[in-house]
């Protein structure tokens, strides 16, 4: 069984439908690419994926032991979000909450994890910095090892390079390439539709036309030469 299944899904907000009947599944080591128009609910679908939203209807199914509180999230950063005046291993740590319960405190278990999450992310020698002081490279890999304390399986990225120099991009796409490979499933908005084809396993385009399936079948599906060719400026 997939990780997720989404079954006639419908999303909006204010009695208006943004997304109706939308079907597709991710499934263990998928990297899933959601693209599409300004405005065309993708952010939106994130955050029904996330429990934050609530569906106009249809399901939204897990499987292979994947429950809804145990996946990672990586947002879009606010102005105020990376200003915020914590320590990076605070921030890491954080992402243990789900794994809490109803224990007040974090456990021995869950330090080792930010610790392992840190180092993998290749920023351990930045444990006790200030996490605003960092460069924006720097603070979303702190945000990524965080997603990644609450996950074993699926991460979900909304425009995980926005705002980055390319070195840091071209950084941050290899990381997650590699999470991927690692058979860590990944969801990711994106703007950047040449990477996005480049390192996606799947893409869903929502829009007035939705297309779901394999990156070769979209780059040669008419949906995908239309939408590429636009995005590219032809």
């Amino acid at each position: 069984m997939a990780l997720l299944t989404i079954k006639n899904l419908s999303l909006g907000y204010n009695s208006k439908k943004l997304i109706e009947n939308l079907n597709f599944t991710v499934g263990k080591g998928d990297y899933l690419c959601i693209v599409g128009e300004n405005g065309s609910g993708k952010t939106t679908l994130i955050k029904t994926l996330l429990n934050l939203n609530t569906p106009v209807s249809g399901q939204i199914l897990t499987g292979e032991g994947l429950k809804r509180n145990e996946i990672g999230y990586l947002p879009q950063q606010t102005d105020i979000q990376r200003d915020f005046p914590a320590t990076v291993y605070e921030i890491v740590l954080s992402g243990c909450q789900g794994r809490c319960g109803f224990r007040p405190f974090y456990n021995k278990e869950d330090k080792h994890l930010a610790a392992k999450n840190l180092e993998l992310l290749g920023i351990s020698d930045l444990s006790n910095c200030c996490y605003r002081e960092l460069s924006g490279g720097q603070q979303q890999r702190v945000l990524l090892a965080r997603a990644l304390c609450a996950t074993k399986k699926l991460l979900i990225l909304d425009e995980p390079v926005a705002g980055l120099d390319p070195k840091a991009t071209e950084e941050m796409y290899n990381i997650v390439s590699k999470l991927n490979k690692n058979k860590i499933a990944i969801i990711m908005i994106s703007h950047d539709i040449d990477n996005a084809i480049s390192y996606a396993s799947h893409i869903l385009h929502i829009g007035n036309k939705v297309f779901f399936g394999s990156k070769d079948k979209y780059i040669k599906s008419n949906t995908g030469k239309l939408f590429l060719m636009k995005q590219r400026g032809a």
